[in-house]
C-alpha cells in the first residue's frame, strides 16, 4: 500500500474525489509509477502530478487507469467530467479579512430575536436548492455515461474477436513491418483484418499492423510495439481528419480502408 502525500487543502472536493479514486486503483494494481507509465503511455512524472493533485489528468489517462485497476471506465469518466468542470476554479480562496478591519458591531438581544430567524430560513432554502441541483447534475452525468457505454458496447458487439488491452502481465514487443501491396491494398505482414475495431489501450498484432500502415502513410505512431497509446491515437486522428472521416481516434472499417489504400506521403 502506497504512503500517499496529503492532498492540497485548497483542492476542490470533486477533484479530490477523483484523485482519491485514482490512488485506490493504483494501490489495487500494485504497480509503481514507472510500471504504470509503461501500461498507460503517460510518464511517471505525469502520474506523480495527477496522483498528488497538482494537475488534472486527461480523459485518456483516467480511462487507462480504470482498465489497469479493473474499474468501470464509464463510471470513472463521470467523475473526471465533473472534476474537469471544477478544475478552473478548484482552488478555494484563502484570503482572510485584514487585521486592521474594524469588527462589526454586535447586534442587541432584541435585534437577534427579531431578525435571527430569517437568515436561518434563507440558509435552509439555499441548502435544499443546492442539493437538488447537484443531484440533478449527477443523474444527468450518470445517464450520459451509461449512454456512452451502451454505444461502445453496440459498436464493439459487431466484431467477432476483440483485441486484448493493456494488462499487468504484458511483455514489451517490437514488431517488424513487412510492407507489400496486393490487389491495390497495403499489408504489413502482421494482420489481414479490415474490420477489427481498435481503440485506446488495445494491444496485439492488429495494433502493430495499423501502426505500420500509419507510418507508411506518413504519420508517425511512435514505436511499432502493438500498444494503442496516446501517440497512436493522435496519428489515427490525423489520418481521419486528412481523409474526411469521423475523427474519433478509433480504427474501424472506414479507417482500415483508408490506411490500406492510402498513397505514400
Amino acid at each position: 500500500m502506497s504512503r500517499w502525500k496529503v492532498l492540497p487543502a485548497e483542492l476542490h472536493p470533486h477533484v479530490r474525489r477523483l484523485t482519491v479514486r485514482l490512488r485506490r486503483l493504483k494501490d489495487r494494481s500494485e504497480l509503481s509509477t514507472r510500471q504504470l507509465a509503461v501500461r498507460t503511455g503517460y510518464s511517471a512524472r505525469s502520474w506523480q502530478r495527477y496522483l498528488n493533485g497538482r494537475s488534472l489528468p486527461p480523459r485518456e489517462a483516467v480511462e487507462a487507469m480504470a482498465r489497469v485497476g479493473g474499474d468501470d471506465p464509464a463510471r470513472l469518466l463521470v467523475l473526471h467530467e465533473i472534476a474537469a468542470e471544477c478544475w478552473a476554479d478548484g482552488r478555494v480562496g484563502t484570503a482572510g479579512v485584514p487585521q486592521s478591519a474594524p469588527s462589526p458591531a454586535a447586534p442587541t438581544p432584541r435585534e437577534r430575536q427579531r431578525y435571527g430567524r430569517y437568515p436561518r430560513a434563507l440558509v435552509r432554502a439555499g441548502a435544499v436548492a443546492l442539493v437538488l441541483s447537484l443531484s440533478a447534475a449527477l443523474l444527468l452525468a450518470v445517464g450520459l455515461a451509461d449512454a456512452r457505454a451502451k454505444l461502445a458496447d453496440d459498436r464493439t458487439g459487431t466484431v467477432a474477436a476483440t483485441p486484448g488491452i493493456v494488462s499487468e502481465s504484458m511483455v514489451p514487443v517490437v514488431y517488424t513491418c513487412r510492407l507489400e501491396r496486393r490487389d491495390g491494398r497495403w499489408y504489413a505482414g502482421l494482420s489481414h483484418t479490415t474490420e477489427t475495431i481498435l481503440a485506446y489501450t488495445h494491444v496485439g498484432p492488429e495494433v502493430a499492423e495499423a501502426q505500420c500502415l500509419l507510418r507508411r502513410a506518413g504519420v508517425s505512431p511512435g514505436e511499432i510495439d502493438g500498444v494503442f497509446g496516446p501517440r497512436t491515437k493522435s496519428a489515427v486522428e490525423r489520418v481521419q481528419r486528412r481523409d474526411a472521416l469521423v475523427v474519433d481516434g478509433v480504427i474501424g472499417p472506414h479507417t482500415w480502408k483508408a490506411l490500406r489504400e492510402a498513397a505514400r506521403t
